[in-house]
């Protein structure tokens, strides 16, 4: 009696993505578990972006005679 589980209180087998190991955690879950990965993307992006349209916005200032 003591060993009875109540009914539907069984954990559901979790399903793998290979026949015999664990399931493979996606590449995008990996980099939004990373904090200091997300902080070096955060920083870094947009730096590259602002230098990027920093270096259009010079070159396309017209040359004064």
């Amino acid at each position: 009696m003591a060993d009875e589980k109540a009914p539907g209180s069984e954990a559901a087998p979790e399903p793998t993505g290979e026949a015999g190991g664990e399931e493979r955690i996606p590449f995008f879950q990996q980099v939004l578990d990373n904090p200091f990965l997300l902080l070096f993307l955060g920083v870094t992006i947009p730096t590259v972006f602002y230098l990027i349209w920093g270096i259009i916005e010079v070159a396309n200032i017209p040359i004064g005679k």
